[in-house]
């Protein structure tokens, strides 16, 4: 677990107009303004939350 790689994602977009699971996917991965970046650990949930918000977040490896 020691040697996963690390994500930086950025929120690119604002979620306004979007349904509410994207937004509660955003907040699940800690982005709640716009240009907010945090760094989380590689992981098929992960990944699978930023697959429903690609098109609102910046991703980098």
């Amino acid at each position: 677990m020691a040697d996963a790689r690390m994500l930086k994602v950025t929120l690119r977009r604002s979620p306004i107009g979007q349904n509410t699971r994207q937004r509660d996917t955003l907040r699940g991965l800690g982005l709640t303004r716009v240009g907010r970046t945090v760094i989380v650990r590689e992981s098929d949930c992960v990944l699978g939350m930023i697959r429903k918000v690609q098109h609102l977040v910046q991703v980098e490896a």
